[in-house]
Formats: C-alpha cells, structure tokens, sequence
C-alpha cells in the first residue's frame, strides 16, 4: 500500500473512530451518565482531528499539483469524514436533549412529592 491509499486509509480508521466515539456518547448520554458522553466527544474530536489533518494534507498536494486522479477510495474516505461530521452534530443534540429531560424529570419528581 503506498501514498494516497494508506492516507485514504489513515482517515478512514481515524474518522470511524470518532464516529464510532459520538455514537457511544449518545448512549452514554441516555443512560445518564453525560460526564462519559462529554469525554466521548472530546475523543472523538481528537480522531476527528487526526483524519481531518491527513484531509487537509491531500487538499494542499492536489492543490500543488503534486496528486494524480483520486479514486473510489477517496471518495469513500471524504464520505466517511463528512459523515463523522454530522454524526458529531447529532451526538451533541441529543446529549443537550438528554440533559434537558434529566432537568424536567428532576422537576416531575420534586412536584410529585
């Protein structure tokens, strides 16, 4: 494996990490437990970090002139980045969410008494 795939690769493994990452804080959120939730983020961006810096790194050498045509599996790594992305936005609305039943539930109890 030379250059571009093993960078395609590298982005691949660091952005499924996060997205694997933000997925596990939802369920960490919904059980609870925000503390984890927040610190699954925050792991989460740092792999997000790693495969976005391997990203921008290809951005400049296309730029430069220095990378031939890309294929399929760029493609599938540029997916796979943008939908970590979004899986990122999703996992803070629902760890926001999660906080704010917690809040009314707390609420509930306290009228229920």
């Amino acid at each position: 494996m030379e250059g571009l795939e093993l960078t395609a690769f590298q982005i691949i493994s660091a952005v499924g990490t996060a997205k694997s990452s933000y997925i596990e804080a939802i369920g960490a959120a919904k059980n609870g437990d925000v503390d984890r939730a927040e610190k699954l983020i925050k792991e989460g961006d740092e792999n997000f970090v790693e495969g976005h810096k391997a990203h921008a790194g290809l951005l400049e050498k296309e730029a430069s002139g220095e990378l031939g045509p890309l294929g399929l599996l760029m493609v599938h790594a540029e997916d796979q980045l943008m939908s970590a992305e979004a899986f990122k936005t999703v996992a803070l609305e629902f760890i926001d969410n999660y906080k704010r039943i917690e809040v009314l539930e707390e609420k509930v109890a306290e009228l229920s008494k």
